[in-house]
C-alpha cells in the first residue's frame, strides 16, 4: 500500500512538472499580472476588489481559475521572467523590445495617441473634428505643446517639428487652452478630459497619430499557455463572444469619458 501511495505520488509530480513545462496551469489558479490603477481597464471596487475591462477578460480566459495580481507596470516583465505570474493581462503595448523578453498573443486591443487642438487655431485653420494628422501637419506655424519624455514631444519631433516642452500634463494642457500653444498629442483619455473641461476653447482631432496594439504576453517558450490564450482572443469578435460583453458594460463609462465613441474607439486599429 505505502509503495502503491508513493508509485502514484511520484507519477503526479512527474504529470505536474510535464504540465507546467508546456504551460498547463494544474492544480492552482493562473496568476495574471496587471497594475490596478488605470480605470475602466484594471482598477478596484469600493472593497478594494479588482475589476475592470482587463479584469474581466483574464476571467473569460477558460479552463482556469483567475488569481488577479497587483503588480506595478514597470514589475510585470520580471515578474513573468521569475514566476511569479504566468501571463499578463494588462493593456501591454507590443513593441519590439517587449517582444526580445516575452510572447505576446494577436493584438486585441488598440491604444491611439490623438489631438486636442486650441479652439480659435482650429477655426482660423478650417481644422474639424474629422481632420486628418496630415492636416495638422501642413500647418507650418502650427505650435506643439509636449510633456518632456513622452509621446506628446517625440512624435512631432519625429516629423520635425519643434516642441514646447512642459514637466506635466497640467501644464501642457493650461498652454493649449489659453492658445500660448495649438496642438497636444496625448492619448484618448487626458485628450478628452481637456476638451470635457475646456469645451469652448478646445477641440479633438480624433485621427490616431499611433496606433499601438495591445496583446496579452506570457514568459519566452510558453507555447501551451500562448496557444490556449490566442484561441480565446479569436472568438472576441463572435457573436456574444467577449467584446459584445465588454460593450454591454462599459459603452456608456467609456462613452462618458470619451465623449464621442464607445469601446469601439479601442478594438479597431
Amino acid at each position: 500500500m505505502k509503495k502503491t501511495l508513493l508509485t502514484s505520488l511520484s507519477l503526479l509530480s512527474v504529470f505536474v512538472l510535464a504540465a507546467c513545462n508546456t504551460g498547463v496551469v494544474p492544480y492552482r489558479a493562473l496568476r495574471v499580472g496587471m497594475d490596478l490603477r488605470f480605470p475602466p481597464f484594471e482598477t478596484v471596487d469600493s472593497n478594494n476588489v479588482a475589476m475592470g475591462i482587463s479584469v474581466d477578460i483574464a476571467r473569460g480566459l477558460g479552463g482556469f481559475t483567475t488569481e488577479i495580481v497587483n503588480t506595478n507596470f514597470g514589475g510585470l516583465i520580471p515578474a513573468i521572467e521569475s514566476n511569479e505570474i504566468d501571463i499578463v493581462i494588462a493593456s501591454m503595448s507590443i513593441t519590439p523590445a517587449r517582444q526580445e523578453k516575452l510572447d505576446f498573443t494577436s493584438p486585441y486591443f488598440y491604444f491611439k495617441i490623438i489631438t486636442l487642438v486650441n479652439q480659435n487655431f482650429a477655426t482660423a485653420n478650417n481644422l474639424t473634428i474629422d481632420s486628418t494628422t496630415e492636416d495638422i501637419l501642413a500647418i507650418s506655424s502650427t505650435r506643439y505643446a509636449g510633456i518632456t519624455g513622452q509621446v506628446s514631444v517625440s512624435i512631432p519631433e519625429s516629423y520635425g517639428k519643434t516642441v514646447t516642452k512642459w514637466e506635466n500634463l497640467s501644464l501642457a494642457l493650461a498652454s493649449v487652452v489659453q492658445g500660448t500653444d495649438d496642438v497636444l498629442l496625448m492619448s484618448g483619455s487626458p485628450v478628452a478630459k481637456g476638451f470635457r473641461d475646456n469645451p469652448t476653447t478646445t477641440m479633438i482631432v480624433w485621427d490616431p497619430w499611433v496606433s499601438s496594439p495591445i496583446g496579452m504576453a506570457v514568459k519566452k517558450g510558453n507555447t501551451a499557455l500562448l496557444a490556449q490564450a490566442n484561441d480565446f482572443v479569436a472568438t472576441f469578435n463572435d457573436e456574444g463572444g467577449m467584446y459584445d460583453q465588454l460593450r454591454a458594460k462599459y459603452d456608456e463609462i467609456i462613452l462618458a469619458d470619451l465623449v464621442r465613441y464607445g469601446l469601439d474607439f479601442f478594438i479597431t486599429e
